[in-house]
């Protein structure tokens, strides 16, 4: 059965469930309990003014699908980290027999994204909801990071990639993570149409990824 993130299977536990089912037939998986979840949210609230607004930094499908409540997005250049696809997927985008690839955020290098701001009044409530998202299944650290929003200098949170993560991968080339992304599907979809869909969006925004164009380019042809 085909998934959607949305809000609603968010806040109603669709999705967790779904990865839940699959981690149960995983022993190597652990995903996060709910109180680690609230451990480092509470963490990245403590940084945080509760009476000002908060960014958050989107460089994937966050940028064509945040579903979480924003009243502001604007292009923004996040120095230190580059947008890779360095995450292995057996549910979501893929299977055991079909794996995918994800993106994540590496350290070095630079990337071109979307900052959303979330009202100060639902920054935990919405917080709690990319949590769910981002956070239960480990691959992800939480992380405040210096964004440039057209000269201007903003404090975002986003999520990086874990490195200890089992499904983490240090290396790839262009030809071995288009091949990844050709084939990867499962029940929210094909890696193809993740891809696609970040690129055209970033285009829409005026913004490219050299990186993800050389990877589009080595995708075998329909």
């Amino acid at each position: 059965m085909t998934l959607k993130i949305t809000r609603e299977n968010l806040l109603n536990g669709t999705l967790r469930a779904r990865r839940a089912d699959y981690a149960a037939s995983d022993p190597s998986l652990r995903w996060r309990t709910d109180g680690e979840m609230a451990a480092i949210l509470e963490e990245i609230l403590s940084r945080h003014d509760a009476t000002q607004d908060l960014w958050v930094f989107g460089y994937g499908s966050l940028i064509w699908n945040p579903a979480f409540e924003f009243v502001e997005k604007q292009p923004a250049l996040l120095h230190g980290w580059h947008r890779r696809f360095c995450l292995k997927m057996f549910i979501g985008r893929g299977t055991p027999e079909t794996p995918g690839l994800m993106l994540a955020l590496d350290h070095g290098g630079a990337c071109k994204g979307v900052a959303f701001r979330i009202a100060a009044e639902k920054v935990r409530e919405e917080l709690g909801i990319l949590w769910q998202r981002e956070m239960f299944g480990g691959a992800y650290h939480a992380r405040w990071v210096n964004l440039d929003m057209g000269g201007r200098k903003i404090s975002a949170v986003t999520f990086v990639i874990n490195k200890d993560h089992p499904r983490y991968i240090k290396e790839l080339s262009v030809e071995q993570t288009a091949a990844l992304i050709a084939t990867g599907c499962g029940d929210l979809g094909s890696c193809r149409e993740y891809l696609e869909n970040t690129v055209s969006h970033l285009r829409e925004l005026g913004l490219t990824d050299a990186g993800l164009t050389r990877i589009v380019a080595a995708l075998p042809k329909r």
